[in-house]
This record gives structure tokens, C-alpha cells and sequence, in this order.
């Protein structure tokens, strides 16, 4: 089983991606975000081979204006040495990559425009992945779409137009069950006639089930017979409700316990699932962690080593007993681990707590008396009210990328809650 998560990360420098206006567009600024971009989406797969991270989503927003006319520069071309090595690694690590438009990507849409718009955006996904020397297992994954007040004739639409995009799109093409129009059966019904594989998503499906009394195991497994060969290992979508926003809102990280119990009873090893979550690779370290059989005490250690200063500011009481549990080799409970850390999360912030983190993130750093006496007028404005803790952690990511301190920018300290 691998574990993955979608298009950026959390303690990962450079890892964003820039895009840019209409009004703003010409090619030399093109040239310039792009390659940007593919550094950060480098520096992401870097960090997935540091922490064998297996399955990973790129982001739509890799080639600003890819599938536009706005944008007529032959990228794949332009950065051909750096596609080269990202798909070297990429291959090397045996990492799967998949991509997944967004919601105007609609293909069977009533509206030719739209339709020829999206077929564009398809095209365009599949040359990333392309560029990327991927095979066919790696994905576009889509929603089928709209109902347009007649579900039976917008299911024809989408096979219709379906069979009308190139082969190579084809080839790559999945489609998953959402949280309003298309439940999975409906998406299996699909699937039946034009023969495309489907992606399981147990959130949507809890949100709109069909009518039929089946459980999520066997659900995922008639999605299973769907792929062949030749789309790879089955790949399903995981994640949990935002208890605080509208249904099919993703929860801030994932709960282990929650997804141990869903996961034990779907009994089952050879499958990918992608997280849906709003912290990403944190989350897939985490679940990583929490299914890994072969655990040892310095998968925890490193684990801490990036939530530690997080959990400082929140809770040091949480903080001194991770510090005492970890110095039990012989009992290692990741579970319990990352449930004191999650919980300490729910404390109360207090300004005294954060200036004690900010004090010990402040230690790393080996600075001269001009930069100590910045930090410290800094500390009393802080102290005052009149500097914010985001400003003063701003300060700090600044000195830890002036001073190349990776400990600290490797950390969640500056991005995580």
C-alpha cells in the first residue's frame, strides 16, 4: 500500500507555485514562473524521496495558462533538461504522479465551449505527464460533471464526448464519484459502457451514496475491476469531514484512528491511496507511520523533530511528555503519538507559550550582537502587543533561509495550525 497527498507540502522551502495575470502575461515572465514552478515541483519530489512517499498529485497550476492560447510557448521543449531530471527521479524511486483538473474542466457540459475549453485542459494535462516520461498508470482524474436537469442524458454526453478526446488522454483518463451529482454507481455505470477506471472516494460517498445497502469494501472492490493492466495498481481517494464547514469540506489532517478502523475493514494491501487533506504530506507521514509494520523509534524521532515547536506553543506540558514517551524504544505506540500531539492542538494559545517557542526556535540561530538586539526589541514589541506572532515567525523564517538553517524551514513550525 502506498500513501500519498496532493500538489504542495508543509516544512518544504520553495515548494509553491506562482501564476500570473492576463494583464501581466508575456513570454520572458512565462519562462521565468515556469521555471520556478518546476523547481518547486522538484524540490516536492525531492522531499518525497527523503521520506519514500510513493503517490503524489501535481498541481494544475505547474504551466501557467497551459491549455490557453494566451500561452503558445512549447514548454515541454523550453525545459526539456529539467522535465528530464524530475522524470529521472521520478522513475528512479518508482513514484507514482497523477494530476486533477479543476471544476471547470467539465466534459459533458451542454455547452461546446465548454466542452472544447476542457478537452484542451485534458490535452494539457496528459503533455505534463507526458514531459514527465510517466507511463499510464500515472492519472488525470475527473468528475463526470454536470446534471443539467437530465442525469441519463448527461451520462451519454460524457461517454459521448469521452471517446471524442485523443488516445493518449484517454489512456490516462479516470473518474470518481462526487459529493452532489454522480454517486459511484453511477460513475461504475459509466465506467461499464467506455471501459475508463474508477477512482473510489470515500467522503463523497458517505455524502451521497447510492441507494443500494453495500459497504465500502466492496464498493472499492468493483472499482478494482475497472483498471487493467496497464492503468496500474487500483487508486482510491481518502478523507475525513471539517466538522466546521459545508459537507465534503476536508478535515485540517486526518485522524489515525479513524482511518485504521475504516482501512482494517477495507482488509485489503494493494491499493494507492491518495489523502485529501488540508496538511498534506503531514498527514501522509503521519498515516505512513501508523501502518508501517517495520516502525522504529527514529521514524517518531524525525516525525517530532518537525512538530516539536508546534506543540511547544500550544501545550509545554504535551511538549516534555512526547520528549519522556519517545525515550521508551521498546514501546512504540504511533497511534497514541500522534494523538497527544493532535490534541494538544485544541489548548488555547497563550501569548507566554508562543514567545517560549519563539525563544527556542530564536536558539538555533548563531547571530551577532546587532542581530541579537534586533530579536530582542522585536521580543518587546511582541511582549507590548504591538508586534504580532506572525510577524515574529515571519523574522524567524527569514533568518533560518538567510542562514540555510534546514532544521528549522524542514520543520511545521512556520506553516502548520
Amino acid at each position: 500500500m502506498n500513501v500519498g497527498f496532493a500538489c504542495l507540502s508543509i516544512g518544504v522551502y520553495h515548494n509553491d507555485y506562482k501564476t500570473i495575470r492576463k494583464d501581466n502575461l508575456s513570454d520572458d515572465k512565462l519562462i521565468e514562473i515556469i521555471q520556478y514552478n518546476l523547481e518547486s515541483l522538484e524540490n516536492i519530489i525531492d522531499y518525497n524521496i527523503k521520506n519514500n512517499i510513493k503517490l503524489f498529485r501535481i498541481s494544475s497550476d505547474l504551466i501557467p495558462f497551459g491549455s490557453s492560447p494566451l500561452n503558445s510557448l512549447k514548454w515541454w521543449e523550453i525545459f526539456k533538461d529539467k522535465f528530464d531530471l524530475i522524470a529521472e527521479k521520478i522513475k528512479k524511486y518508482n513514484i507514482r504522479v497523477s494530476m486533477h483538473p479543476g471544476q471547470y474542466t467539465v466534459l459533458n457540459s451542454p455547452d461546446e465551449g465548454v466542452v472544447d475549453r476542457s478537452i484542451k485542459d485534458l490535452v494539457y494535462h496528459a503533455k505534463v505527464l507526458e514531459a514527465l516520461k510517466t507511463g499510464t498508470s500515472s492519472k488525470i482524474i475527473l468528475h463526470i460533471g454536470g446534471v443539467y436537469g437530465d442525469k441519463l442524458t448527461a451520462k451519454k454526453r460524457f461517454i459521448i464526448n469521452y471517446l471524442q478526446l485523443p488516445e493518449n488522454v484517454k489512456k490516462r483518463l479516470v473518474i470518481e464519484n462526487d459529493e452532489r451529482s454522480y454517486h459511484i454507481l453511477d460513475v461504475l455505470e459509466i465506467s461499464e459502457v467506455a471501459n475508463i477506471p474508477v477512482i473510489f472516494d470515500n467522503l463523497h460517498h458517505k455524502i451521497n451514496p447510492p441507494n443500494l445497502n453495500k459497504t465500502d469494501q466492496e464498493w472499492i472492490n468493483f472499482c478494482k475491476n475497472t483498471f487493467k493492466k496497464t492503468d496500474g495498481i487500483q487508486k482510491i481517494h481518502y478523507s475525513e469531514q471539517d466538522s466546521l464547514k459545508q459537507p465534503g469540506a476536508h478535515s485540517k489532517t486526518i485522524n489515525p484512528e479513524s482511518f485504521l478502523e475504516w482501512f482494517n475493514l477495507i482488509d485489503r494491501e494493494d491499493i494507492d491511496i491518495m489523502l485529501e487533506v488540508k496538511d498534506k504530506n503531514v498527514s501522509a507521514i503521519k498515516i505512513k507511520n501508523c501502518t508501517n509494520k517495520n516502525l522504529k523509534n527514529q521514524d517518531l524521532e524525525n516525525a517530532w523533530a518537525k512538530y516539536k515547536y508546534n506543540v511547544l506553543e500550544y501545550s509545554p506540558k504535551t511538549y516534555f511528555l512526547i520528549r519522556e514517551m519517545l525515550k521508551d524504544k521498546m514501546n512504540l505506540d504511533p497511534v497514541l503519538f500522534y494523538r497527544i500531539i493532535d490534541n494538544s492542538f485544541t489548548h488555547p494559545l497563550s501569548i507566554n507559550n508562543q514567545i517560549n517557542a519563539i525563544d527556542h526556535v530564536w536558539g538555533y540561530f548563531k547571530t551577532n550582537s546587532k542581530e541579537k538586539e534586533i530579536y530582542l526589541k522585536k521580543l518587546e514589541k511582541l511582549k507590548q502587543g504591538t508586534l504580532t506572532v506572525k510577524s515574529m515567525k515571519k523574522y524567524l523564517y527569514g533568518l533560518a533561509i538567510s542562514t540555510k538553517m534546514n532544521y528549522l524551514l524542514e520543520s511545521y513550525y512556520f506553516e502548520l495550525i
